[in-house]
């Protein structure tokens, strides 16, 4: 006689769901467990109840586990930086990642970094000071990025940092391992009471490579934790412990994302990195794994949950936060933002890397900045200083780009670098192309202010750093309440994201079990939030 599995069946008190509208209804349901069953008005879905081998119980087809979005990614992340969903805002520089969204997050169980690349030590400072006094004791970051035209700008920051007690950083832009970024990880290493090295200070590395990636990945090198001890700026027993640690906890990998992007694809970089990661991790043996996150190119619930799949273990989102009311943007920036498309992105020079060519992803639509930028680097190239400039272009560019004569540019060059870093001048005094590059990073440094500000003279030269995560999130929310500018906060931003990609993981579950899913019923929509949405305490799983 043959043997046959008795079928299962699903019992409950709720009827199931046949149309759409209520499949949604349980497929967002993420408290419950999820069952499609058959009824006799069709295949339906239901939240709760449970299941029997037999019975007069409704045919079971597939079934998916309650899914929070606390359980998505890494339970390590949550722990290490004591927040609630593995989830980051990114710095954008300027303050535009300002201390306003680093606190509105903070408060909501999410880490955030503070954008403190290009301001003044003066600037930062205070917004280390609010942090202190209006969210003691809860998570946040400060961003340190490579400034190899300004050294002295990332050293002053590292020793603000630990001046303040800042517990995390994360890194950007490296390219080499400097001085100042190794020296703040060393200087929180010591033994805990069972002996064990613990690294006070964390540092999160974003990279888009894999050769800048191992370099974050592995201990700090033997050469810099010996100038570092040389110098005082270290002690011997952190010198010590230096080999037995990676210099970085977390490794953001930045795919096509805005501002400075190598625009790599993240299904091709993050597989990379994470093999690169187990490599590493075989060879050193940490007691703790290096956690590897994903940015860029997440601007939906559906690419959160793709690179929570592909094994990121948190994610990090940036051109969304900058929409927000939170942001240190303008309200015209955020307005343009809000109405940018996926293609309304394009590459132009970068104003701390000017002279090495180095690009950075901006917005292009409602704005002449990516193609006036080019024209500078272009020139830059041709000639070997201002006065070799034709009369008939440099007419051009003092009428068009500067509004105003290049001499009177460098004079606010001279004023700006005299406060702020007068190597630059030393360093300029017998170079006329030296010179030229600093006039044409001052266009360069103030598109990015005037965006900031909002200076509705300079509209057409805003330089709004931006990738194609801001065009899919427009396109994801329109329809719904997160469309108007006025009412995109970062926590909800935040929780909408997260709590979609728990829905669309469940949703792939169900489909890999053979279910087909009504397109109307297939895409988490956002709705406004309550305070129970907000989920569970910081560090649970």
């Amino acid at each position: 006689m043959e043997n046959r599995e008795t079928p299962l069946r699903w019992y409950g008190e709720r009827y199931p769901n046949t149309d759409p509208a209520g499949i949604y209804e349980v497929l967002t349901d993420l408290d419950q467990p999820c069952f499609i069953v058959v009824t006799p008005q069709g295949i339906g879905a239901v939240s709760g109840g449970s299941v029997a081998a037999g019975g007069e119980g409704l045919p079971l087809l597939a079934a998916a586990p309650p899914l929070l979005p606390h359980r998505l990614g890494s339970g390590a992340f949550l722990a290490a930086h004591g927040v609630r969903l593995p989830y980051m805002a990114g710095a954008m520089a300027g303050g535009i990642a300002s201390a306003d969204m680093v606190i509105a997050l903070a408060r909501e169980g999410f880490l955030a970094s503070y954008g403190a690349a290009g301001l003044l030590p003066e600037t930062i400072e205070k917004a280390l000071g609010r942090f202190a006094a209006e969210i003691p004791g809860l998570p946040y970051a400060v961003n340190l990025i490579h400034s190899p035209s300004e050294d002295r700008l990332e050293r002053e920051a590292v020793e603000l940092f630990l001046r303040h007690g800042v517990r995390c950083v994360e890194a950007s832009a490296y390219m080499g391992l400097t001085p100042h970024v190794v020296r703040y990880r060393l200087a929180g290493l010591r033994r805990d009471e069972s002996g064990r090295v613990a690294a006070d200070n964390r540092l999160i590395a974003k990279v888009s490579r894999t050769e800048t990636a191992e370099r974050f990945m592995r201990p700090a090198p033997a050469t810099l934790v010996s100038e570092l001890l040389e110098q005082g700026l270290i002690t011997s027993d952190q010198a010590a412990l230096a080999h037995h640690v990676p210099l970085a906890d977390d490794i953001t990998v930045e795919a096509d994302s805005g501002g400075h992007t190598d625009r790599r694809p993240l299904p091709a970089l993050l597989p990379t990195i994470l093999r690169l990661r187990d490599t590493v991790q075989r060879e050193h043996r940490y007691p703790e794994q290096i956690r590897v996150g994903a940015a860029g190119g997440l601007g939906t619930p559906a690419a959160v949950a793709a690179a929570f799949a592909m094994g990121a273990a948190y994610v990090v989102t940036g051109s969304v936060n900058q929409s927000c009311l939170e942001s240190g943007a303008s309200s015209a920036s955020r307005a343009m933002l809000a109405e940018a498309g996926i293609a309304d992105c394009e590459m132009a020079p970068a104003a701390d890397m000017f002279e090495m060519g180095v690009e950075l992803q901006v917005l292009k639509k409602g704005t002449l900045f990516p193609m006036r930028a080019k024209r500078l680097y272009q020139l830059y190239l041709a000639y070997e200083g201002l006065e070799s400039i034709p009369a008939a272009e440099r007419a051009k560019v003092e009428q068009q780009i500067f509004r105003r004569p290049l001499e009177d540019v460098w004079q606010e060059c001279v004023g700006y670098f005299e406060r702020r870093d007068p190597e630059q001048l030393a360093r300029a005094a017998g170079s006329p192309k030296r010179r030229m590059a600093l006039v044409f990073r001052w266009y360069l440094g103030m598109s990015s202010r005037w965006a900031v500000t909002g200076d509705p003279d300079r509209a057409m030269d805003y330089q709004v750093w931006c990738g194609p995560a801001m065009g899919s999130f427009n396109d994801w929310v329109t329809g719904s309440y997160l469309k108007t500018p006025g009412n995109r906060r970062v926590a909800d931003v935040a929780h909408h994201l997260m709590r979609g990609a728990a829905f669309h993981t469940r949703l792939a579950a169900l489909r890999t079990a053979g279910v087909h899913i009504p397109a109307t019923a297939a895409d988490y929509r956002p709705v406004p939030l309550d305070a129970s949405a907000y989920g569970s305490p910081a560090g649970a799983r």
